[in-house]
């Protein structure tokens, strides 16, 4: 089966295919989820196994910060335009009264940018997914400090399918199920740093978009 592959350059760009009826199949943040599956008629497919999003908001390994609550109003936040992992980091920083409205956001185009504006005092605190942060190497990872680290472990990238793919939807499913015992498929699964896929039901996407609701409002 022939598949084009697009990949875009920002959010934004990714969330105008997506009004324009132009993706069949995506691996979609949280945020994007409510969309895909509420206005577009987006169906889950599979998710990495365990592979929830988390985050962590870090700040200079010689900061004065200790602790959240020691955060103010007016502090500069760096992070990329990635919408689930900010919003995981701004409910961490909720403690301190802090919100989009009274900090300084930086967007940065990469989490070595993000790492590279903390260490460099251009930002005081930095927003970033634990897997790239627990990816950096261990220089970067010894010039920042982690000050809180979520443990949602229900947030998670699926991949979904739109209404035009729905058809070949068991299909799909079928084929990553049985990755792992495909020895062509193993350095794939390898390379994406996870074991097998697992089944995405409708509800566990249902579930996890109300709980992004709730954690938002």
């Amino acid at each position: 089966m022939a598949i084009h592959l697009a990949l875009y350059d920002s959010f934004a760009q990714q969330r105008q295919a997506i009004a324009e009826d132009r993706i069949d199949l995506i691996y979609a943040n949280p945020y994007d989820a409510a969309m895909l599956v509420r206005e577009m008629g987006f169906m889950a497919l599979a998710h990495p196994a365990g592979l929830a999003d988390e985050a962590v908001v870090a700040v200079n390994a010689g900061s004065a910060y200790q602790r959240t609550e020691d955060l103010q109003a007016g502090i500069r936040v760096a992070s990329t335009a990635d919408p689930d992992v900010n919003m995981m980091g701004m409910i961490m920083l909720e403690p301190a009264d802090l919100s989009p409205e009274n900090v300084k956001s930086e967007i940065c185009s990469s989490y070595i940018l993000v790492a590279k504006q903390v260490m460099n005092g251009n930002a005081d605190v930095g927003i970033f997914p634990a897997r790239a942060f627990d990816g950096f190497s261990s220089m970067i990872r010894g010039s920042l400090r982690p000050l809180v680290r979520s443990e949602i472990s229900v947030v998670r990238h699926m991949l979904l399918a739109g209404p035009k793919a729905l058809s070949i939807l068991p299909a799909l499913r079928e084929a990553l199920l049985s990755m792992p015992s495909d020895e062509k498929a193993l350095p794939i699964l390898k390379d994406l740093g996870f074991s097998h896929w697992e089944v995405s039901s409708q509800e566990d996407v249902e579930f996890m978009i109300d709980l992004v609701d709730t954690l938002v409002s």
